[in-house]
């Protein structure tokens, strides 16, 4: 497979020119004025990523991105509110906003407010369509360099987050955090603020809410019937209105609505991953429903 990194056709020179960016990215159409910051610029689009944390294993483009990162272990910008270790002064303050509720950064569309510039830029992507970043294997382009990032590993095959109990690899973040809070974690930090009941994650927590205060903020543009998760909207689409697509198992042909439906469906049926652990004795089970099923035994017995 040809990347950026491989062809010389990815780098324009214009030695005689008399403005001062003479070298070019074909991917970004980015210019520099030096080749060795072309050259940096260009490990964003391979992967490369030559400078490791010996912490956490954290990959990083230059040194002084590994230097950066250092100060959150050394905890030299740190929250005093919360405790959160950021990598910078710049990094602190914006994290600062977390907390005072500030958001000094306004969007003049549709007035939505932001903590940080950055994000701003970002969000007024979606009002002008522009998506600057894009992927040279297959030409995809993206409003955000991390989802370039992230979208290259499904050419690269790019599997850079490992799990330290079972080894098993995955190339989001994202989907190793919930791996481990799905698999190798009984903790439930996340309390209901009206009934007790308590959550693994604050997105469970905060759609489980909705049960309480009974918002819907879901709605169907064809018929306007409004739900409370984006999954039952997705299941009303293609239930109701034939929209959407279907995911399919393909060992027992069960579908589902959405990937992630899918991806739990396989690893406790067919992986046969048994997540949720009764608490008075050492039987596992695949889900919440069989886990609550199986108390039953125990209440059973206490009554006798």
């Amino acid at each position: 497979m040809k990347t950026e990194a491989d062809s010389n056709d990815d780098v324009t020179e214009h030695p005689h020119d008399d403005k001062p960016t003479s070298y070019l990215c074909t991917v970004f159409d980015k210019r520099f004025t030096h080749r060795d910051s072309l050259s940096h610029h260009r490990k964003r689009h391979t992967g490369e990523n030559l400078y490791s944390c010996d912490q956490c294993e954290k990959r990083f483009l230059c040194q002084s991105g590994l230097c950066q990162h250092m100060n959150i272990h050394r905890g030299k910008y740190k929250c005093t509110e919360c405790g959160k270790c950021c990598h910078s002064s710049r990094a602190l303050a914006a994290h600062r906003r977390s907390h005072s509720g500030e958001k000094p950064f306004q969007c003049t569309v549709c007035s939505k407010r932001f903590t940080q510039a950055q994000h701003l830029v970002t969000h007024n992507r979606i009002h002008s369509g522009d998506k600057p970043y894009k992927c040279h294997v297959c030409s995809k382009a993206f409003g955000r360099s991390g989802t370039l990032k992230r979208h290259m590993r499904v050419h690269t095959g790019e599997k850079p987050y490992k799990c330290h109990v079972c080894n098993k690899c995955f190339s989001q973040s994202s989907a190793l955090q919930g791996h481990k809070d799905l698999v190798h974690s009984n903790s439930r930090p996340y309390q209901c603020p009206y009934c007790e009941k308590l959550f693994k994650a604050n997105k469970g927590l905060k759609l489980h809410v909705r049960i309480h205060t009974g918002a819907k903020p879901h709605s169907c543009r064809h018929c306007s019937v409004c739900f409370r998760r984006p999954d039952q909207l997705k299941a009303h689409l293609l239930k109701s209105h034939n929209e959407g697509t279907w995911f399919t198992c393909d060992i027992c042909q069960q579908q589902f609505i959405t990937r992630d439906n899918l991806k739990k469906h396989s690893l406790r049926r067919h992986e046969d991953v048994k997540p949720y652990v009764c608490s008075e004795c050492p039987k596992r089970f695949c889900t919440a429903a069989e886990l609550r099923l199986h108390h039953l035994v125990h209440s059973d017995f206490r009554q006798f």
